[in-house]
């Protein structure tokens, strides 16, 4: 029997009455500081936060910044007729991120006129911890702007892996945006206000919001299955670390690229539906040995703390650990892995209410960065093609896009891809 064909009554109540419960604790969220937030003031009834992230410098802000508990991932397909114009919307949208992330106030000369902002936020807007990160897809490197020559040599749109039953409607896309934040709010602020002063250029193709469950500090946030998200990433607060795994043009893998894209990361993302009513009905052995970990230390099975490093090498037949098991698969910890094959993740979880079939439509917007897509994401995903969790979830949506590099005060985004 699939997920899609339960239509007990009763249990629909049950799943409704969790799903209420779910979206009240994501916005519950709201009222607690992340322990990642570093010096961020907490989201209460007196206002949102004052704390800015810097939307300057040699790369974008949203990657390494601490992960703000609130976000949405989306992309725009460009509609200028040319590349003058298409450079004009690069400036625009980096005049926009330097207002929204900075905050400041809201002025409105002529009252026949629309207003200057949403006015979700009133008339002060403060900064709240925003961030937005702008990435480019392959498409826009076709004949329409004479970009073709410039395309990270990595980029394409994102094709269908075995398990995938991917919408066109939900993929891929001219530039994507990665917009984050304390409050749901703040989030949906911003992306009004891009999506209303790039009109003349570009039109929103998909979009979806995500949060992230609080977790104590040390430890990775739980997805929607009930396990820890992330566990080994890599520690990117350490530049060392960062260099290596994130940009290209400073990584060993990712020094034939063009010149304008040092400093910038590629960027994958992927919105996986998870079939939790069918998870929930799955035995806690079996949950664990698809992850290879306890589900709720989150350690590595036979081991107790959930940053403790297994030794596969002690554990050949994966008696202890499967070795199809997810953490498995997705990191053998072997020495030609760790120094070519890493990626930083940075997911939310996500809820859109219920199917057509009467079933949480819930689920995770995989995003990750690395210097080398080919190495990163495309050799990690090959490597889980078939793996047991594939029977409870389907990717949708999602696309691989480049993110552009840094941008000074006195310059914008996209400017070395223009030089």
């Amino acid at each position: 029997m699939t997920t899609e064909t339960l239509h007990d009554p009763s249990k629909r109540r049950l799943f409704k009455t969790a799903a209420v419960l779910a979206a009240g604790s994501a916005l519950a969220a709201c009222s607690k500081q992340s322990h990642r937030q570093a010096n961020a003031s907490s989201c209460s009834t007196n206002g949102h936060s004052d704390t800015a992230y810097s939307c300057y410098g040699v790369h974008q802000a949203g990657i390494v910044t601490p992960h703000q508990p609130f976000g949405i991932l989306c992309a725009f397909d460009t509609t200028a007729p040319d590349a003058a114009a298409l450079q004009t919307m690069f400036q625009i949208l980096s005049q926009r991120i330097e207002f929204l992330t900075q905050g400041g106030e809201l002025t409105d000369p002529d009252p026949k006129l629309p207003p200057s902002g949403s006015g979700i936020l009133g008339r002060h807007i403060k900064p709240d911890g925003l961030t937005v990160t702008v990435g480019v897809g392959a498409s826009l490197f076709d004949h329409r702007y004479g970009l073709s020559d410039k395309k990270p040599k990595h980029l394409t749109d994102m094709p269908d892996f075995p398990n995938d039953k991917l919408q066109a409607d939900w993929c891929d896309g001219d530039f994507s945006l990665q917009i984050c934040a304390f409050s749901p709010e703040t989030c949906q602020n911003a992306l009004r206000d891009i999506i209303k002063q790039l009109s003349k250029y570009a039109i929103i193709r998909w979009s979806i919001d995500g949060f992230l469950p609080k977790a104590p500090a040390g430890e990775a946030a739980r997805n929607l299955l009930g396990f820890r998200d992330g566990s080994a990433n890599p520690d990117v607060s350490r530049p060392e670390v960062a260099d290596q795994v994130l940009w290209t043009g400073i990584a060993a893998n990712a020094l034939d690229e063009p010149a304008w894209t040092k400093n910038g990361s590629y960027q994958a993302v992927r919105i996986i539906r998870h079939f939790v009513e069918f998870w929930d009905r799955t035995p806690l052995e079996e949950q664990e040995a698809i992850f290879g970990r306890e589900k709720y230390s989150g350690a590595p099975l036979g081991m107790k703390h959930e940053h403790d490093t297994p030794d596969y090498g002690q554990d050949p037949e994966g008696k202890t650990i499967p070795k199809d098991s997810h953490m498995r698969l997705s990191n053998p910890r072997d020495p030609e892995f760790l120094a070519k094959h890493r990626l930083f993740r940075r997911p939310f979880d996500y809820s859109r209410g219920l199917s057509k079939a009467g079933q949480l439509d819930v689920g995770l917007v995989f995003v990750c960065y690395q210097a080398n897509l080919s190495d990163g994401f495309v050799f990690v995903q090959g490597k889980l093609n078939l793996e047991p969790l594939e029977e409870y979830i389907s990717p949708f949506g999602g696309g691989y896009f480049f993110i552009l590099p840094g941008f000074e005060k006195s310059g914008y985004l996209g400017q070395s891809l223009f030089a």
